[in-house]
């Protein structure tokens, strides 16, 4: 039967898919990686004629996505959305797509434990790591890791799958692969070992020393702005290809991804597809993470308590625009370590980027899983302020933003479906405390997310206290204002 895609007006593929390999297994079968690293992967097959080509895993959630793509021949479309006109291809490097609750977990590590197999790639977001993000070490009573270690042949978290699949290939004498993290968190390859060798030393200490002296976690730093994908996107997507594809993604154009040259089992040449290569991703991971990651947190807490649904409506707005600006110069990146970029330009295309009309990029869809992301993407800093005895009023701001999101109501008196993996404690936290003082210790208490040492820090306690007590008395906007009429 013909495919679907053949027709579509869409860019393509112009190699020969029967000559790609899965040497590549990636756990995380989600917008951002079909619309980012498969995108660099079907650039290299069509222009440079790799070989490369992607086993995709989803190990809970996720069913649809792959029973989609299974029934159109493996085959995707992503759009990039420019203001005003649509680029779209057809993306065709993906081999096989399994599910662990549809095919198994042994079929999920059989593919893992291929000889081909040299990359094991991950988009699982921060929450997916089983780590306290305010340590980067992971969470041995987290209940999917104690439930890995009771049946460690039939894993269900990350780290245990791929201790499992470190473990058959040392026993079938397969050489080890590399394990890349592609999620949004700083020095994103240490947490990756952190978490696998730390499962691993819990289960099994010789394997642990193994893993340690010959799998390499490269770290990377991806970017690119991929709003979650809707009905009204796959409208969209329909009406310029030409033909339906529920597995079909839409992003800006721009895409950016530095990666760390550090791999035990050869790597593809993504440089040919404008990748960056380096010695040291953690310069480049801190410039995005601080930049532009903790500005679209700052937008999504503020701007969805103002009633904005999207960024770019944030944008619109002449306060919210300057704020971000003034977030990004002024207090994230004095505190950063990469050189030879203009952070200038880089903040200023930032704006522009936000600005596009066309991503409808939701902030509820940001404001998502906030304490896995505050630490690195706001506290880090607040850290940097405090040791250079700097101000840093608008990641206070940033940080009351977010305690009043987990509030659940909004000022209009709406409820917020918020969604954070530690909810409960957040709820527990804050029970029976009032609204003001009392509720931003309770937060502040979370060891899991502000550590041990800034609830000690009066100067920390007391810039947040006052953030949010203006957040209460005035409300979101009035306080982004406020907080760029008394910028320095």
């Amino acid at each position: 039967m013909q495919n679907k895609f053949s027709a579509a007006k869409a860019v393509q593929p112009t190699y020969d898919r029967n000559c790609l390999k899965p040497r590549i297994v990636h756990l995380g079968f989600g917008a951002f990686h079909r619309a980012h690293q498969a995108v660099f992967a079907d650039i290299l097959a069509s222009q440079h004629a790799s070989d490369w080509g992607y086993c995709e895993v989803n190990l809970i959630g996720g069913e649809r996505q792959i029973e989609d793509i299974r029934r159109q021949d493996n085959l995707f479309s992503v759009s990039e959305m420019a203001p005003g006109a649509w680029n779209s291809r057809i993306v065709g490097v993906v081999k096989q797509a399994l599910h662990a609750d549809i095919d198994g977990i042994a079929t999920v590590l059989q593919a893992m434990t291929q000889p081909e197999v040299a990359i094991v790639s991950m988009t699982v977001t921060e929450k997916g790591y089983c780590h306290a993000p305010s340590t980067g070490k992971l969470v041995s009573d987290h209940p999917l890791i104690q439930a890995d270690l009771e049946n460690p042949d039939t894993p269900r978290s990350v780290p245990g799958v791929i201790v499992a699949a470190l473990r058959k290939r040392r026993e079938a004498g397969l050489a080890p692969f590399s394990v890349m993290s592609c999620d949004n968190m700083p020095e994103n390859g240490h947490v990756a070992r952190n978490v696998v060798i730390g499962f691993a030393r819990l289960l099994d200490p010789a394997l642990a020393d193994w893993i340690d002296a010959s799998v390499t976690f490269p770290s990377t730093m991806v970017d690119r702005i991929v709003p979650a994908v809707t009905p009204e996107t796959l409208d969209a997507i329909a009406q310029h290809i030409g033909v339906d594809d529920p597995a079909g993604v839409a992003c800006e154009p721009f895409r950016q991804w530095v990666i760390e040259d550090n791999f035990a089992a050869g790597r593809p040449r993504w440089e040919l597809a404008g990748a960056e290569l380096v010695d040291d991703v953690l310069p480049w991971e801190e410039m995005k993470l601080r930049m532009l990651n903790g500005s679209h947190s700052f937008l999504a807490y503020l701007g969805y308590l103002a009633g904005y649904a999207h960024i770019n409506e944030c944008m619109e707005d002449s306060c919210f625009r300057e704020a971000a600006r003034a977030l990004m110069l002024n207090e994230q990146a004095p505190t950063l370590r990469v050189r030879g970029v203009d952070l200038t330009q880089y903040a200023d295309s930032l704006i522009t980027r936000y600005s596009n009309p066309e991503l409808k990029h939701r902030t509820w869809q940001i404001a998502m899983d906030g304490s896995q992301k505050l630490p690195q993407r706001m506290l880090d800093s607040v850290r940097w302020h405090l040791a250079h005895q700097k101000p840093f009023p608008l990641l206070a701001l940033g940080i009351a933003g977010w305690m009043r999101y987990v509030g659940g109501i909004d000022e209009q008196g709406n409820r917020i479906d918020v969604s954070d993996p530690l909810l409960s404690v957040i709820t527990q936290s804050v029970s029976g405390s009032k609204d003001g003082e009392d509720r931003v210790n309770a937060l502040l208490a979370i060891n899991a997310i502000f550590g041990d040492d800034l609830p000690l820090n009066a100067h920390f306690v007391q810039a947040v206290q006052e953030a949010y007590q203006r957040l209460l008395a005035q409300g979101a906007k009035a306080a982004v204002a406020y907080s760029v009429r008394h910028a320095e």
